[in-house]
C-alpha cells in the first residue's frame, strides 16, 4: 500500500455538523469524538462483514461506542477506561444503578454553594463518584476532569455554572443509555490489555482513540489525569490486530513516520475543537480508501 507523506496527504474531507449528529454521552469530553460519528459508520459499511464485537481500549466520553449500540453496527460493545472518575460514571449506567443517577442529576439545584459542597464530600459509592464526576465535567472550563481545571465564570450568555448544566437533557441520555446497556460490557482498566486479550480475534474490531501525546504533545496530560502512553508500544499491538481497526490521532509529522514504520494507511479529516477552531486530525487503519 503507497504511503502518502506528511507534506502530499490530500486535503481533509468537509468539517461534520455536529448538530445533526445524535448526541448520547452525559460528557461534554475534551476529545470528544461526535463529528467523527459519520465517518464511523462509513468505516463499518466498509467492512465485509458486520463485527461481532466492537472494542474501545480508550473509551473516554463513549460517544462511538454509544453510537455503535444505538445503531446497531455490532453485536456486543466492550467500553474500556482507565480514568477512575469517568470508569465510576459508566459503572454506574452500565452495571449499576443508573436510575437512581438520573433522577439525582434532575433534583439538583445547582447553585456555585452546591457544587463546592458536592466536590469537596468524599465519595463513599460508586453511584456518587458518578454523580460527583458528571457535575465536575459539567461545571469545569471545557469539561476538564484533570487536577486543576478551572470552573466556568461567565459561560453561555453569562448564565456561568449552569451554561453547560441541562439536568433534563443529561437524565434522558442517562436513560436512552439504559435501554440499550445490555449491549455493552464496561471494563475499567487498561485499554491496551484488553486488546491483547482480543488480537486474535477476526470478528472484533477496535476503535483506538488514545490521549493525544506523541510528538511531545502536551495537551493529553492537561485534559486527562491518566494520559501517559507508549505509542510505540499501541502502534505494535495495532500491527498484530487480527480484527480490523481505527486509529485517530493527532495531525503531527511524527505520527506519519509511526504509520509508515507499521503499513499502515494515512488520512486526514477536518473537524472543529471544543473552540469551534477548525483543525485536522488523523485517522490511521489498513485501508482508508472508503476515507477519500
Amino acid at each position: 500500500m503507497e504511503q502518502l507523506s506528511f507534506i502530499d496527504s490530500p486535503q481533509p474531507a468537509p468539517i461534520v455538523n455536529v448538530a445533526m449528529v445524535p448526541q448520547r454521552s452525559p460528557f461534554r469530553y475534551p476529545g470528544g469524538k461526535t463529528w467523527l460519528v459519520p465517518r464511523l459508520r462509513e468505516w463499518l459499511a466498509s467492512l465485509s462483514n458486520a463485527p461481532k464485537c466492537f472494542v474501545e481500549p480508550f473509551a473516554g466520553g463513549g460517544i462511538i461506542s454509544l453510537t455503535v449500540a444505538f445503531e446497531r453496527l455490532a453485536e456486543h460493545i466492550i467500553m474500556v477506561e482507565l480514568d477512575p472518575q469517568v470508569a465510576a460514571t459508566w459503572q454506574t449506567i452500565i452495571d449499576g444503578d443508573a436510575v437512581w443517577l438520573a433522577e439525582r442529576i434532575a433534583a439538583f439545584d445547582l447553585t456555585p454553594e452546591s457544587v463546592e459542597v458536592i466536590l469537596s464530600e468524599p465519595v463513599v459509592t460508586i453511584a456518587d463518584r458518578a454523580f460527583q464526576t458528571i457535575l465536575k465535567n459539567r461545571v469545569n472550563r471545557g469539561g476538564i476532569l484533570a487536577q486543576g481545571a478551572g470552573k466556568i465564570k461567565t459561560g453561555e450568555n453569562g448564565r456561568g455554572l449552569k451554561s453547560r448544566w441541562y439536568p433534563q437533557t443529561l437524565k434522558q441520555r442517562i436513560l436512552d443509555i439504559v435501554s440499550v446497556r445490555e449491549r455493552i460490557s464496561f471494563i475499567e482498566g487498561d485499554g491496551l490489555e484488553v486488546m491483547r486479550a482480543h488480537m486474535h480475534r477476526r470478528d472484533v474490531v477496535f476503535f483506538i482513540d488514545p490521549p493525544y501525546t506523541a510528538g511531545g504533545k502536551r495537551a493529553g496530560s492537561r485534559l486527562y489525569t491518566h494520559a501517559a502512553l507508549d505509542h510505540e508500544e499501541l502502534f505494535q499491538l495495532a500491527a498484530k490486530l487480527t480484527g480490523d481497526f481505527l486509529m485517530t490521532y493527532d495531525n503531527a509529522p511524527e505520527l506519519y513516520d509511526l504509520a509508515r514504520r507499521y503499513g499502515f494507511d494515512t488520512q486526514r479529516i477536518a473537524m472543529k475543537n471544543t473552540h469551534h477552531t477548525e483543525m485536522t486530525e488523523l485517522l490511521i487503519g489498513r485501508d482508508l480508501d472508503w476515507a477519500r
